[in-house]
């Protein structure tokens, strides 16, 4: 089971910090995503990593905003947030891949974490 936290409340314009911890062995030689879901939408894509950390990729919604990084091959990964909107509002999910890279879709990941509320008041 994954570890999603830094979720809060923060005025729009603000910034967050999320984090993603796994047990040992999860992230193996796993890529991990981050995902998003607001009451009534279907779960979508935000950014993913690679393995070690060299490849990214986001969503456009959130691209030039959000960056995720980890700090070492196979280690906890973070989505700093900035220049948050209101449309961003979500519960925020982390998961690890089937493989190595980054899938964009829910089905290409195994591992779910419980998820961390973001909210973003404007």
């Amino acid at each position: 089971q994954l570890q999603a936290s830094g979720g809060g409340l923060v005025q729009a314009g603000g910034s967050l910090r999320l984090s993603c911890a796994a047990p040992r062995g999860i992230f193996s030689s796993n890529g991990v995503g981050w995902f998003r879901q607001s009451p009534g939408k279907e779960r979508e894509f935000v950014a993913a990593i690679d393995w070690n950390g060299g490849n990214t990729d986001y969503a456009d919604p959130v691209k030039g905003r959000f960056t995720i990084s980890r700090d070492r091959p196979k280690g906890p990964v973070y989505l700093q947030m900035d220049s948050l909107r209101p449309e961003d509002t979500a519960v925020y999910y982390c998961a690890a891949a089937r493989s190595s890279g980054m899938p964009t879709t829910t089905r290409g990941y195994r591992y779910w974490g419980q998820g961390t509320l973001v909210t973003v008041s404007s």
